[in-house]
Parts: structure tokens; C-alpha cells; sequence
């Protein structure tokens, strides 16, 4: 579904996903997250999720927020599922 009401879906579905990361790599420091593969890769999933909402985001709501690197956060979910 394309437009206003899934796109809130889509914005809480990202919200949800960060909360997910700070939640995973609270108290945590970069030599222990790298170390934890656990952890990465629960980071990486949240990550594609974000970027798959995005991707599917209106040009409206895309439009109203342009300080958001919408391009990037999609192009970041593309390297992570692809390569």
C-alpha cells in the first residue's frame, strides 16, 4: 500500500528498527560490537528494514522531510541485502 496511511506504517516500522539498534548496542563500545557477530547481524537486519520502508515511502512524504538522506539509507539497504 502506497500512500498516506502506509506510510505512517512505514515511518513507525523505521522508528521501531532504530529503537531495535540502540537497544542492541546499548553500553556497548565499536571493539565489542565488532566481536559480536550477534549483534551485527541483528544491527544489519534492523538496518534493511529501515531501508526497505523507505524505498516504499511516498514522494509526498519523501518530499515534506528533505533533510533526510532518503537516497543513502535506501542505497545502505540495497549493499547489505546484495553484496
Amino acid at each position: 500500500m502506497k500512500g498516506k496511511q502506509g506510510d505512517k506504517q512505514r515511518i513507525q516500522h523505521m522508528l521501531d528498527a532504530i529503537a531495535e539498534i540502540e537497544h542492541y548496542t546499548f553500553q556497548t563500545n565499536f571493539p565489542t560490537f565488532i566481536e559480536n557477530s550477534m549483534m551485527r547481524f541483528a544491527c544489519i537486519k534492523q538496518m534493511e528494514i529501515i531501508g526497505e520502508a523507505a524505498n516504499y515511502l511516498t514522494a509526498e512524504t519523501i518530499d515534506a522531510f528533505p533533510d533526510i538522506p532518503w537516497r543513502q539509507i535506501i542505497g545502505l539497504r540495497h549493499i547489505l541485502v546484495h553484496e
